[in-house]
């Protein structure tokens, strides 16, 4: 069979069952050198206890920043720049990330190993880390669910579908998530793995320009429409940064 294409970060979700880390990009002065380009992160916990860093890069892309929220641009969250994998043990899962979805080695800090595809941009770079130690996640608040790759089309899933079936992976089928479509995996440390299609977008029932202004949901959740959003939180857009 032919190989499929290398998949891409998602950053639709970078959730995993183990602990993890999940990295938005920003750019301004830059330190730290990790594979010999500087790099500086602030690490911190949101209110539900999730690990989060902003990470400087001289990748960030200013186009992808918000000029809703009182950020300078030079300063602005401009999308996700990678995901952490805390793992007991990670050989196994380095074999898939590099034998089959395509990754390469890029650099290493201690026991923090930094794998990439198609060069090391944002969206491009995934960290496992060796923590032998470490307890597994459980899914609950504060915690990362999977982490969902994504893939130009169907035709294209249905070969990565065949390729990780064929390598022994228990997927689920394809299922329908409205916006894309997904398969789901186990890798061998326990995480759970989305692939996920591009298509048919979040544009498929409302235009660009009116995008993040009302809550969609799913057709079988659309009953319980007022309980969903008597649950949630307000978002005061002006400070949010939603645009």
């Amino acid at each position: 069979m032919a190989r499929s294409p290398p998949l891409r970060s998602q950053s639709r979700q970078t959730r995993c069952h183990f602990g993890s880390t999940d990295s938005l990009r920003i750019k301004f002065g830059s330190s730290l050198l990790f594979n010999d380009s500087a790099t500086q992160s602030v690490s911190f916990f949101d209110p539900d206890g999730m690990q989060l860093e902003l990470i400087e890069t001289a990748a960030a892309d200013p186009a992808y920043a918000s000029t809703k929220a009182d950020v300078p641009i030079e300063c602005a969250i401009c999308g996700f720049h990678s995901a952490t994998l805390s793992e007991t043990g990670y050989q196994r899962t380095v074999a898939l990330l590099t034998e089959t979805m395509r990754f390469h080695l890029v650099g290493q800090e201690q026991n923090r190993f930094r794998y990439a595809q198609n060069g090391d941009g944002p969206g491009k770079i995934v960290d496992v880390v060796c923590a032998p130690g470490s307890v597994e996640g459980r899914v609950a608040v504060g915690t990362v669910h999977h982490i969902a790759w994504r893939t130009v089309n169907d035709n294209q899933q249905r070969e990565w579908l065949a390729e990780l079936n064929g390598l022994g992976y228990n997927l689920s089928p394809v299922m329908d998530r409205i916006y894309f479509h997904s398969i789901y995996y186990r890798e061998p440390g326990g995480i759970l793995f989305e692939i996920a299609t591009d298509p048919p977008g979040f544009t498929i029932d409302e235009p660009q320009e009116s995008l993040g202004n009302t809550l969609k949901l799913p057709p079988w959740l659309e009953p319980y429409r007022g309980r969903i959003e008597a649950a949630l939180p307000s978002i005061d857009r002006r400070t949010s940064g939603v645009s």
